[in-house]
């Protein structure tokens, strides 16, 4: 079974990096308007969405220069595969923050589990076509992502690279 944990997380690394990059657009010394403050809020900007693709792209480019057998899709499928999961995890992002808008809970408090949750979700849903994970997959997938997400997310915080730790 941890074998086959390994094999999720390696495949869905790309979404992964996705939600960990956006955060770091704090930093972006240009300009970084929100992608609709009304909507999403007005931490959801449009850097924050490209970073995150970007990252999703550039890991799943490695992968295909690495070609590690768990990755289930075919190397010259990079492209779209990184696509799939960097949109999917920043729109599964920006769709639970249109849900936690308009449940007026503010930015930054905790909405368990659709904090941890949201952009793995997403990722898997866009990645769906190419990923070819089966329910246990999934299932892992979830488990893992809950768990590590609050970790993370507590480690940015105190690194200051997140405003809250959730």
């Amino acid at each position: 079974m941890l074998v086959q944990l390994a094999d999720v997380v390696y495949v869905l690394l790309p979404a992964y990096a996705a939600n960990m990059a956006a955060p770091f657009s704090k930093f972006w010394p240009g300009p970084n308007r929100p992608i609709s403050a009304r909507l999403l809020g007005n931490h959801k900007t449009v850097v924050g969405f490209a970073l995150g693709v970007a990252a999703a792209l550039l890991v799943s480019f490695a992968q295909a220069q690495i070609a590690w057998a768990p990755l289930r899709v075919a190397n010259t499928a990079w492209l779209v595969t990184g696509l799939a999961q960097g949109i999917g995890a920043m729109g599964g992002d920006a769709v639970k923050s249109f849900f936690k808008r308009r449940r007026a809970i503010a930015p930054g408090a905790s909405w368990i589990p659709a904090d941890q949750l949201d952009f793995v979700t997403g990722a898997i849903l866009l990645g769906w076509p190419w990923l070819r994970l089966g329910a246990l997959e999934i299932a892992l997938a979830l488990a893992f992502t809950f768990v590590a997400d609050i970790i993370v997310n507590h480690i940015a915080f105190r690194l200051g690279i997140r405003d809250t730790s959730w």
